[in-house]
């Protein structure tokens, strides 16, 4: 860390508490989305997609009973199809869990880390006239500051930097 500001600890931070934040929402999303249908799925659709259509060409009154026997067999279909949809999320899930298990204990042990590491030392520098009424709080537990700039601690860093990755994670995924 340099005495100037022109340290690259600040960005640095940010791309790793970003990581911390976009792995258990890629794993999620790896969850609940999956990967291709499977040949079950492709087939159950098919199915429901024929039975509907010829349900629907058969709109006299004298082929309303044969019409409404399509239409429950279709949603019969439509059950079997969301069963097997939760089946592959339950194997999903199983495939993830000893991931999952992992994430919040390697995030906080790094956020530890981090904040034993740079608990003295300020992480970057900005213009007091960027941050002027925000100014201590941002310059919290990091040392002295210039006159024209102030000194952004680990604390705050660490919460902006949280903060703003869990936006951007929400808006890519």
């Amino acid at each position: 860390m340099d005495d100037d500001g022109s340290s690259l600890a600040a960005p640095t931070i940010f791309i790793l508490v970003a990581l911390l934040q976009f792995i258990p929402r890629y794993l999620e999303h790896q969850i609940k989305s999956g990967g291709a249908p499977s040949d079950e799925e492709k087939e159950l659709r098919a199915e429901i997609k024929q039975l509907l259509k010829e349900a629907s060409t058969l709109s006299q009154p004298s082929t309303f009973a044969q019409a409404a026997k399509l239409r429950r067999t279709a949603a019969a279909k439509e059950k079997e199809l969301t069963k097997c949809q939760e089946q592959q999320i339950l194997d999903r899930k199983s495939l993830y869990n000893p991931y999952m298990k992992y994430v919040t204990p390697v995030k906080a042990l790094t956020y530890l880390l981090l904040g034993v590491w740079f608990w003295k030392y300020p992480v970057a520098s900005i213009s007091k006239e960027l941050v002027q009424p925000f100014g201590r709080m941002l310059s919290w537990k990091s040392g002295g500051g210039s006159e024209d700039k102030v000194m952004v601690g680990i604390v705050p860093w660490l919460i902006l930097c949280s903060r703003v990755s869990k936006l951007i994670c929400r808006k890519i995924m």
